[in-house]
């Protein structure tokens, strides 16, 4: 009676927003993947390259860290392990990815 009926009417210039509308939904989470790949993968994986590099190069005379520590010099190499001489006839053999660093050539001296 006093209450008329209300009907949806359709904009004349309203039109389907596509594969814009879309896009800029997505636009931060890609932009987020973008950045996380440039602030954390590419580092690491450059640094994982880097200790490819220096394993691969170990030689003997070489001057090296392991991960407990240990300082030494490499009397031996072979294919998965490394022989360390850390005192005057005292070897120890560890892994390769056990060597951190390569320290230069007389360092062990100053020590």
């Amino acid at each position: 009676m006093f209450i008329s009926n209300a009907y949806a009417q359709t904009a004349a210039g309203a039109a389907d927003p596509g594969i814009m509308g879309s896009l800029t939904t997505f636009a931060p989470i890609i932009i987020m993947f973008v950045v996380m790949y440039f602030i954390m993968i590419r580092p690491q994986q450059k640094r994982q390259k880097e200790m490819k590099t220096m394993m691969d190069a170990l030689a003997k005379g070489d001057e090296v860290i392991t991960v407990g520590g240990v300082l030494g010099r490499v009397s031996k190499v072979a294919d998965a392990y490394v022989t360390i001489e850390v005192a005057a006839g005292t070897e120890i053999v560890v892994q390769k990815n056990a060597v951190t660093t390569l320290l230069p050539k007389g360092t062990l001296k100053a020590l």
